[in-house]
């Protein structure tokens, strides 16, 4: 074999290679996924979404929002049969998608696959061999299933962000706190005082806030619930005024406030807490948002809280606007 036929032999087979990459790339490249924010596509024919499956999908799904002052689903359901979602492609465009397949001979298990046919999408693709096997995959499997979709929007929110972002005001969260986060360039910078500062947004229809506060990790004791609580009152009393002389931020004590730990991305441990906040004072108020999370490096406590005011609509989806932007902390490798 001469020169001549080893380089067209060679030009052949990297034409062949690069045609082969450009219809992997075609493959990775997905449709953008549709759908409202917190909306869930639930594939279950009528004769398994009824009677006590359907209530427990629903107790799973519709539960109520914890954290607001009225009472609003943690996620608004659409429901269609399983043939549906098969068939139209429509219906696989939708950003989470819960498919509740039962058939004699399933496997009883659970997939969780993301961005199959749109992206960002989750989709949970239940395979239960009768209605109480499938009951059963629901209760063993309801908090993966919930946390993965709630997860899914966050990212969402942060994805929807970053592509309006504000340049100058992550500059200069990151020149100030040494981490980045994401902003859309709505959102202003109202006040800062040493290691705090508040960002927020103003509409007039509602307002959102987030409220940004450092200091060294000392001990695990600083992740006590009413130590957390304790701090939070003390940094919206000083630098949250209302609108009354002498009114201020502070958290609602009347009713609960809830703890829990929480995946971060990034870091090693997180305690998120949900509640109300109010303006004493004055008549204002709203839920909140807050995750204290440890730094990488296990030196830092970051302190972040999106608040919303909104007194004429709901309120779940403007939260979720501002827990994308809690989650969005990220810190330099």
């Amino acid at each position: 074999m001469n020169m001549k036929q080893i380089l067209i032999i060679a030009s052949a087979a990297a034409l062949l290679l690069a045609s082969c990459h450009s219809r992997q790339n075609e493959a990775i490249v997905k449709k953008s996924s549709s759908g409202k924010t917190c909306e869930v596509l639930l594939a279950a024919d009528k004769n398994v979404y009824y009677g006590e499956t359907q209530a427990l999908l629903d107790s799973i799904l519709r539960e109520v929002q914890p954290g607001l002052p009225q009472a609003e689903p943690r996620f608004d359901v659409v429901n269609i049969p399983v043939s549906s979602l098969k068939n139209t492609q429509m219906f696989q465009m939708h950003r989470n998608i819960i498919l509740c397949d039962v058939a004699e001979g399933n496997p009883d298990k659970v997939y969780i696959s993301h961005d199959r046919w749109a992206a960002p999408q989750v989709m949970v693709d239940i395979a239960a061999s009768s209605d109480s096997s499938l009951r059963s995959l629901l209760r063993r499997y309801e908090k993966i299933i919930k946390e993965n979709i709630y997860a899914a929007e966050h990212q969402r929110m942060i994805n929807a962000f970053h592509n309006v972002r504000n340049v100058d005001l992550m500059k200069r969260v990151k020149d100030k706190f040494g981490f980045t986060m994401t902003f859309s360039d709505e959102f202003r910078w109202a006040a800062e005082d040493g290691d705090f500062a508040w960002i927020r947004k103003e509409t007039k229809d509602f307002s959102l806030g987030i409220l940004i506060h450092t200091m060294p990790y000392r001990d695990e004791k600083l992740f006590a619930p009413e130590k957390i609580d304790n701090r939070l009152d003390t940094l919206m009393r000083r630098h949250v005024p209302g609108p009354a002389d002498s009114s201020y931020m502070g958290t609602e004590r009347r009713v609960e406030i809830g703890h829990r730990k929480v995946d971060y991305t990034g870091s090693p441990y997180c305690i998120e807490t949900r509640g109300l906040w109010r303006v004493f004072g004055d008549f204002m108020g709203g839920p909140f948002v807050n995750y204290t999370v440890l730094s990488p490096d296990s030196t830092q406590i970051v302190e972040v809280t999106g608040y919303v005011y909104c007194p004429r609509f709901e309120k779940r989806d403007y939260l979720m606007q501002v827990e994308g932007i809690c989650n969005s902390i990220r810190w330099d490798e």
